[in-house]
């Protein structure tokens, strides 16, 4: 058996070299293809970094419009989104761009970006669902907003996101006159995280909700 091993092997090379050299050619391609298109990308994110730390700067001063169009020597949030596409600058850019539109006052725009953000980083998109929840509330979709804050209390699940969206959540139920939900989130937020800023003054929340449930 082992003598006949050995000798289909050769014969199997011999008989089939033609398609063994050509799935090999193959491979080297698509590998090389790869690594040529891991380093463009690279160097396109490089870019990207540079023209976006002027939309930043200018999301910081509330410069809003130049944060989304830029000011014509540094590209702003969506030429980036547009121009850089499928780095991961490119796609922090469509974060910051629906977080514009948020605090702009356009709320449906703010969903679209905000959607189309690819949540890589955790602690970001936890963001990213928390705005869009803010979205939602603002157009008064209340039912969606409170259930967007739960998913990004739970997307993180760190001491600062978490008891964040929470309370949100808190107190949307509580304007829905939904007391026992809004009580579930409180105390959460006192069984899980007790030394966070929403935390520490949670206890007052918990006891006006059960007088609220009487």
């Amino acid at each position: 058996n082992v003598e006949q091993t050995l000798t289909r092997t050769p014969q199997y090379l011999e008989e089939n070299y033609k398609p063994l050299l050509i799935g090999l050619g193959v491979m080297v391609v698509l590998v090389g293809l790869f690594w040529l298109v891991k380093i463009y990308l690279n160097k396109k994110n490089e870019e990207a970094q540079s023209q976006m730390y002027m939309a930043e700067r200018y999301l910081e001063m509330d410069s809003l419009k130049l944060a989304l169009n830029g000011d014509g020597n540094y590209l702003g949030f969506l030429d980036i989104a547009n121009e850089y596409k499928f780095t991961n600058t490119a796609n922090l850019a469509l974060y910051s761009a629906g977080i514009c539109y948020l605090h702009l006052g356009q709320y449906q725009d703010a969903i679209d970006f905000l959607n189309k953000y690819s949540r890589k980083d955790k602690l970001v998109g936890s963001l990213a669902i928390g705005a869009t929840g803010d979205a939602y509330v603002e157009l008064g979709d209340l039912e969606t907003g409170v259930s967007k804050y739960i998913e990004a209390a739970d997307f993180a699940s760190n001491s600062f996101n978490t008891p964040l969206f929470l309370m949100k959540a808190g107190e949307i139920y509580e304007l829905n006159n939904n007391f026992s939900e809004a009580l579930k989130v409180y105390e959460r937020i006192q069984k899980e995280y007790p030394e966070s800023n929403e935390g520490l003054s949670i206890d007052k929340y918990i006891a006006r909700v059960k007088l609220l449930m009487k």
